[in-house]
């Protein structure tokens, strides 16, 4: 068992300091906490390398993870997520310099949010916990279900109504309480809080609890990793309640005190739709928090948060990396999406496929340069989304002009 460095949490705003053997939601003052470690003991007795050679997934970086049981890990056969070049697209979208594709697809469950909700799940499971629950647009509440039942522990997701049919089944067929409910996120997250008192569960909303956040850095990690410790010019993310974009600025921190990598960042680009862009109203109107949107509208579901309770870290990172926040229109989305899977043959979910639109509008607007080496994050298998059908019918009893195909 690799001995955690794991020492205290922390709230990101005032900097109070929580003890680490007991549950914890958000700080005194409502604001996410977030898990420190030892890193000056760390950096003297751990080696990069070594770990990063370790099969099972973004588990290995367990001595800068806060797991410290072995019964405590949730595993469902994690693995690396392939980094892959898309050079025609790339071209076809303005770019000269190398576009990656992080595909968080191949995850269990088909998502990043594996990444999150399993370390969540873990901690909780460590804290004695037996019922979870958590408001999702989808993929979240399919990794809750997926991790929680792997423990044995009870899980409760509460969906907008409108939530792609297959994550809903998804989720149930996975052993979650499933609730169909007439609004947004947020609002299935006050229904969450509403309840915590009568049915005794505890909220493992986005942010909300601190350790979803440590398993979205883990794609910082690995990323540095894949990329020989370096990491790219730029990132482009599809941001919602944005926890990964947070996790991986905190991983960089984190790797460069340990010594694995140098200064140097990427910017850091928050990407969401035209029709829910509230940290992107925020950036341009530089304010340091975003108001709730109103009448959150797109395809992209995963990103359709009106209201994000870190916005401020989210603007912060962007700020500090020299990023920005952009937002896209939902036909950039699809004719992005379409793009990719013709040109390179990756099938990108709506999230993914904004990520691409971000960057090829990013390079048209002149906002990154066209040789920049960009990593898109496409954050689900876009195998559970609705494809158009462009298929023909022939009947085979006729006979078949063959030129006219």
């Amino acid at each position: 068992m690799p001995a955690t460095y794991y020492s205290h949490l922390e709230c990101s705003e005032t900097g109070e300091i929580f003890a680490k053997e007991q549950p914890h939601n958000l700080s005194d003052t409502g604001k996410p906490l977030l898990a420190r470690y030892d890193l000056m003991h760390a950096r003297e007795e751990i080696d990069r390398d070594a770990i990063a050679a370790r099969p099972g997934g973004f588990w290995k970086w367990r001595e800068i993870l806060p797991v410290a049981r072995d019964e405590d890990v949730c595993a469902l056969g994690e693995i690396d997520t392939p980094l892959i070049e898309t050079p025609a697209t790339a071209r076809a979208s303005g770019a000269t310099g190398r576009v990656w594709v992080k595909d968080e697809g191949r995850l269990p469950t088909g998502s990043f949010k594996a990444r999150g909700l399993a370390l969540a799940v873990a901690m909780a499971h460590s804290f004695g916990i037996k019922r979870l629950a958590m408001p999702t647009n989808g993929n979240a509440g399919a990794a809750l279900s997926a991790y929680a039942s792997r423990l044995g522990m009870e899980s409760y997701c509460f969906a907008p109504d409108d939530t792609p049919e297959v994550n809903i089944r998804e989720m149930a067929l996975q052993g979650a309480q499933v609730f169909r409910v007439n609004g947004y996120i947020h609002h299935c997250g006050a229904l969450v809080g509403a309840g915590k008192e009568a049915m005794g569960w505890f909220d493992v909303s986005t942010l909300k609890e601190p350790f979803r956040i440590e398993g979205k850095k883990t794609m910082g990690l690995e990323l540095a990793h894949q990329l020989g410790w370096r990491l790219p010019d730029a990132i482009f993310y599809p941001t919602g309640g944005g926890t990964g974009l947070i996790g991986m600025w905190k991983a960089f921190d984190e790797m460069e005190k340990l010594g694995w990598i140098g200064p140097e960042r990427p910017m850091m680009i928050a990407v969401q739709a035209e029709g829910c862009a509230p940290i992107v109203k925020a950036w341009n109107e530089e304010q340091p928090h975003a108001e709730e949107w109103l009448d959150a509208q797109t395809s992209a579901m995963g990103i359709r948060v009106p209201k994000a309770i870190g916005d401020f870290l989210i603007l912060r990172a962007c700020q500090e990396s020299g990023g920005f926040a952009i937002s896209v229109s939902e036909d950039q989305i699809e004719t992005a999406r379409t793009r990719c899977a013709r040109e390179d043959g990756l099938l990108l979910c709506p999230e993914g496929a904004a990520t691409l639109a971000a960057m090829e509008k990013s390079i048209a607007d002149g906002l990154i340069e066209a040789d920049a080496e960009c990593v898109l994050f496409n954050c689900g298998s876009g195998l559970k989304y609705a494809m158009p059908d462009t298929s023909r019918t022939l009947d085979r009893h006729q006979e078949i002009d063959w030129g006219s195909l």
